[in-house]
């Protein structure tokens, strides 16, 4: 048998619980620990790489994975795998396996949902007059009177899709090829695209960062929108151009912006988004991988190729995800 690689760009604690929850559910296999390699003086930096034939990885450093000639997999334990896809070195005949974790496809709905909520009932509104000491009620509107475009019908969108249709919403799911989500009403294609973003009054954005949706939400995206619509980003921050997005909120084109992922995290301190009344900012924390459940996913994959089985969730390097 061979041995697994972990390679992980964590703090020393993160590291730590990832690797043990990772040997926990897979005992049977020989761990490899790459911050330990860089340590002279443990057994793990005097372990022949010609062992190594699967690699564990959470953004890993680029040229990481280069000269291991006998890798059968790579396992990412992030959903987004557009850093790893960016790196040349990652030999191109490898299988590399982005996660899918049902425990963060459930967070990320939850994160959806309480968004969602947040805009249609006014609670953000009702924030900042709390500030001001305001006592002033507006009127309450059902969740069957809001339109939502769920961008993105993937296990995350689709998760995030089901949750909002059950709690009554009118959820309108984009994708880019055809896809079928109970309770939802699916579109795919640009024409269709146009038509969401023209009558739906919250547009939150789950889509996989590829070269087609790179800057996908920029000035002329944004002036297609429904007049007041909100905007919600749980994907990646270089889905938005940052500029464009603050002018339409400045020209009182959008309403509100809940915002999750930046161009640059941590997002600076001196970024606008901080202060901007129109904006609510949350620090990449909307839906978070959980070790617990994740290495098990790990696991029935790294099963799976041991006794020549199919692996989940492999990428399509075509379309970059």
């Amino acid at each position: 048998m061979g041995a697994i690689l972990f390679v992980a760009d964590l703090d020393a604690r993160e590291h730590r619980r990832w690797l043990d929850e990772l040997r926990a559910a897979l005992p049977e296999e020989r761990w490899l620990d790459a911050r330990a390699r860089r340590d002279a003086g443990t057994d793990d930096a005097r372990i022949d790489d010609a062992g190594i034939d699967i690699a564990v990885v959470a953004n890993p450093p680029p040229g990481a994975l280069a000269g291991l000639p006998h890798l059968k997999l790579v396992q990412s334990l992030w959903a987004g795998v557009e850093r790893l896809l960016a790196d040349t070195s990652l030999p191109a005949h490898v299988p590399l396996a982005r996660m899918v974790d049902p425990a963060m496809n459930a967070a990320m709905a939850e994160t959806a949902l309480w968004a969602v909520l947040a805009l249609h009932r006014g609670f953000f509104a009702y924030a900042r007059r709390q500030l001001d000491r305001e006592w002033r009620a507006h009127a309450q509107r059902r969740a069957d009177e809001v339109a939502v475009a769920v961008l993105g019908l993937g296990q995350m969108g689709g998760t995030v899709a089901r949750r909002l249709a059950a709690n009554g919403y009118r959820v309108h799911g984009w994708s880019t090829r055809p896809a079928t989500v109970e309770g939802v009403h699916a579109h795919h294609g640009a024409d269709a695209l146009q038509q969401l973003l023209a009558s739906c009054e919250i547009v939150l954005n789950v889509l996989p960062l590829t070269d087609a949706t790179r800057r996908l939400f920029d000035a002329a995206t944004f002036s297609r929108m429904r007049a007041g619509a909100s905007f919600v980003n749980l994907a990646r921050g270089a889905h938005v151009v940052e500029p464009d997005l603050l002018a339409a909120l400045d020209a009182g084109r959008l309403r509100h912006a809940v915002l999750d992922v930046f161009a640059t995290e941590p997002l600076p301190r001196e970024h606008r988004f901080w202060t901007h009344p129109r904006v609510t900012v949350l620090p990449h924390a909307a839906a978070q991988t959980d070790p617990r459940s994740a290495s098990q996913v790990v696991a029935r994959n790294v099963r799976a190729l041991r006794a020549g089985r199919a692996v989940e969730h492999l990428v399509d390097r075509a379309r970059g995800y």
